[in-house]
């Protein structure tokens, strides 16, 4: 039988990383095999990627020399960082090197680079448009990352940057779903006016890649931006009035009324949606659906996720409603 080339996935237990692990594990073509890498093999995720048939790997992105070990011998490795895990870009910036730089003393043939953009390039420090966040950066979680892709650039192995969009898991798992006010009313909140905002199912975000990988030399050295729809926040929340079968409203805030807002990132996120909407053109032609239906032609589109995940949104809203 052939030997299978192997993907090494960094991340593996998280949103994306899983994704794609399960993306190549239901591969009927079988042509690639992968390495799913985690800090925590022992954790129940890992676990479960393992009785999938997945082979799970330890490395640590604090530790170059670990992650070197779990690329050895992989054809390609999906590479991916997680801010919201220690909020710092200092931080992040170091793991997407020490990546960047395991791939090349690995002698890999291929690696994804899932970032965006450096935010600075459109909104410069000294623009009071946005307030700077951490002395140096304006959206800390995206200009890390933008930031970074110079160390794959200059890796010397083919690279793709794909430019990835809005999880809309986030209003599952991350507190971004349907909300009762002080009025009663339910909404979802966004500081986006009537601009569009691309978003995708987490799941498809591993499939494109997958796609990518198979694709062999055609995305390599280039940036590939990826979205399930483009969809304003009136449209996102008429979607869940019928899926749900009651009144969502959208509750549309400032950017500065969503940086006060009592969560941890707020600031970060809030000089994230203003960047959304005041670069709407740019953003959403750098996501073009077209394009990622093509690359992935079973793309879900929002009304179709929010159909899949119906039982754990009206959980959301009863467990919300319960509480209140």
């Amino acid at each position: 039988m052939e030997k299978r080339k192997i993907i090494a996935v960094v991340g593996a237990t998280g949103a994306q990383g899983g994704g794609l692990v399960r993306a190549i594990l239901n591969d009927g073509k079988g042509e690639f095999g992968v390495r799913a890498i985690t800090r925590n093999p022992n954790s129940k995720k890992a676990m479960e990627l393992e009785q999938l048939g997945a082979k799970v790997v330890y490395a640590d992105l604090d530790d170059r020399v670990s992650v070197v070990k779990a690329f050895k011998g992989a054809y390609g490795a999906y590479c991916v960082t997680f801010f919201w895990e220690h909020f710092s870009p200092g931080k992040e910036m170091e793991h997407a090197k020490n990546m960047a730089e395991a791939a090349k003393e690995a002698g890999l043939k291929h690696v994804i680079w899932s970032t965006l953009e450096d935010t600075r390039k459109w909104v410069p420090l000294d623009d009071q448009r946005m307030p700077t966040l951490m002395e140096h950066y304006k959206v800390p979680h995206f200009d890390a990352k933008g930031a970074s892709n110079v160390y794959f650039k200059e890796s010397g192995i083919p690279y793709t940057l794909l430019l990835t969009s809005f999880y809309w898991e986030n209003f599952i798992y991350f507190g971004s779903g349907p909300a009762r006010g002080a009025d009663g009313k339910w909404a979802i909140t966004m500081p986006m006016g009537n601009k569009k905002l691309p978003g995708i199912a987490v799941g498809d975000i591993g499939k494109c890649a997958l796609n990518i990988f198979k694709a062999g030399t055609k995305y390599w050295n280039k940036t590939v931006g990826i979205a399930g729809e483009q969809l304003t926040g009136e449209q996102m929340a008429n979607a869940f009035s019928k899926l749900l079968d009651m009144e969502i409203g959208y509750k549309d805030v400032s950017a500065d009324a969503y940086r006060k807002f009592d969560f941890p990132g707020a600031e970060d996120l809030g000089n994230m949606f203003q960047f959304k909407k005041e670069f709407e053109d740019y953003y959403c032609m750098a996501r073009d659906v077209q394009f990622t239906k093509e690359l992935y032609p079973e793309l879900m589109d929002f009304s179709t996720w929010l159909a899949k995940n119906k039982g754990l949104l009206e959980s959301g809203i009863h467990g919300e409603a319960a509480m209140a």
